[in-house]
């Protein structure tokens, strides 16, 4: 028997279903009025200060989700060293950025389709080389990227752990960061080392997002900790941008080598990952009027023009 509970309940989430494609459709519209060469996508990154925190599962199933409610999502495996993102999608990419930055292959040729009609760059961690480098992105490379942007609303990254140099600049020029904890002592301390490590006055927005946890109490009660010293010691604050709860699934998943949510998409983590999608979504900043990503990674001299791109071709 259907309650008037049960109807009030329905007739909202189909209002909030109505008001998030309506803001999608939005976001697409502003993005398909800037030129095709110049278009930006808003940029989250996800970070963390310590291993084993679940990093990387969130960032794909964050970028499976967001593709799910209609957002044309990338996302870069920019992990220092050896990225794995293309396993925990079942996928093996040979091919990988840092064959597009010596020439040997094209960004299409590397470029993976992934779940949920999300598309991963492998090994983007080799931008890391280009900072170190006197020739520095080089115009192709710099135009290919650029046309990956602009056929993007979104771009995911899973980034290293904070504190190298180049993940620092990834925070700095990224829209949204997305810090991953647990309720681990350690790994609430090196979260917090990972905000006093990133660049101030940047306008990147800060957010936190506790993983393991058994209720929405203990995410909140671990965020005021983290929050408070942060606001104490560094006079700045993080938003809670949500938590997942500790799912025996998203384990399995990871073993099964297929994100969580195309193996248990109702699960509690498939839900909670799904929730934080659409808050992103209706809180994301508006990147249309900021300079590209990668133009924000790599900055022009002086005497340069920036460098932007033709999408690649769809099929």
């Amino acid at each position: 028997m259907t309650t008037a509970t049960d109807t009030t309940a329905e007739t909202t989430r189909a209002d909030q279903a109505r008001q998030l494609r309506g803001l999608v459709q939005q976001q697409q519209h502003r993005h398909l009025a800037a030129d095709e060469t110049t278009a930006t996508a808003a940029v989250i990154a996800v970070t963390s200060g310590k291993g084993g925190v679940g990093k990387s599962s969130l960032a794909l199933n964050l970028a499976i989700a967001l593709a799910r409610l209609g957002v044309r999502t990338g996302l870069l495996d920019a992990s220092l060293g050896l990225g794995h993102l293309d396993l925990m999608c079942g996928l093996n990419g040979y091919w990988n950025l840092g064959h597009v930055l010596s020439g040997t292959r094209r960004l299409t040729d590397i470029t993976l389709d992934g779940p949920g009609g999300i598309h991963v760059i492998p090994g983007a961690g080799h931008l890391a080389d280009v900072g170190n480098s006197e020739k520095g992105l080089g115009s192709d490379v710099a135009e290919q990227l650029a046309g990956f942007e602009a056929a993007h609303d979104v771009l995911v990254l899973d980034t290293g752990h904070a504190g190298h140099p180049f993940v620092g600049r990834c925070l700095a020029a990224a829209d949204s960061v997305l810090v991953v904890t647990t309720a681990e002592p350690t790994a609430i301390a090196d979260a917090y080392a990972t905000i006093k490590s990133m660049p101030r006055g940047t306008g990147t927005q800060l957010l936190t997002l506790v993983n393991r946890v058994d209720s929405a109490r203990a995410a909140r009660d671990i965020h005021q900790r983290l929050a408070r010293t942060t606001r104490i010691f560094l006079e700045s604050e993080p938003s809670l941008a949500g938590w997942i709860p500790d799912d025996p699934e998203m384990a399995r998943a990871i073993h099964d080598r297929t994100p969580v949510l195309v193996q248990a998409p109702d699960s509690p983590a498939g839900r909670a990952i799904g929730q934080l999608a659409t808050r992103l979504v209706y809180h994301s900043p508006d990147s249309n009027d900021s300079p590209s990503f990668f133009n924000r990674l790599f900055p022009q001299s002086d005497n340069e023009e920036p460098v932007h791109g033709k999408p690649p071709p769809t099929d």
